[in-house]
């Protein structure tokens, strides 16, 4: 059996090889963003950091995998050039967890909730609809795309793996 391909923090995969697994592992606030067009078997997956830059970086000095918005945007371009569809594409996200449990810190550094925010945002702006999530909580979660199948699991912390 083939090594799964790990997605790292700001990073992206795009298969559209059957025996390939694209994992990302441990999401906590990050976000797990899949695209799948089923009719082409095109797969991607998108490993988002944080919602948009901030400090003073612009987005052309930026990783665009590692934010939300530009994320989302890349990867779709990236899907379409390599021949997927926008109408025919599923998406899926996972992740977006609060994981500062200080009552005084959260507002403030709710990283997550403003990953799965923009994403919902951005979806929406690029009319493209999100058909399963599992998002927000307190635990991590691990998030695979099985090309082959079209398919989407995810495993939080302590449980099964479950379809998404």
């Amino acid at each position: 059996m083939k090594e799964p391909t790990s997605v790292g923090l700001g990073e992206y995969a795009i298969s559209r090889n059957p025996e390939d697994v694209l994992v990302a592992y441990g999401l906590g606030s990050c976000l797990g963003v899949s695209m799948i067009d089923p009719v082409n078997r095109i797969a991607g997956l998108l490993h988002a950091v944080l919602p948009e830059p901030s400090n003073g970086t612009t987005r052309l000095d930026a990783n665009p995998y590692k934010y939300v918005d530009s994320g989302i945007e890349a990867l779709l371009a990236g899907l379409i050039q390599e021949g997927a569809k926008p109408g025919r594409i599923v998406v899926r996200m996972a992740g977006g967890a609060n994981m500062l449990l200080a009552a005084d810190m959260t507002r403030s550094f709710d990283i997550g909730t403003r990953n799965i925010v923009t994403a919902r945002a951005t979806l929406q702006r690029l009319r493209l609809s999100l058909s399963a999530e599992a998002v927000g909580g307190h635990t991590g979660r691990t998030v695979r795309v099985y090309v082959a199948e079209n398919r989407v699991t995810v495993k939080v912390i302590g449980d099964k793996e479950q379809a998404l």
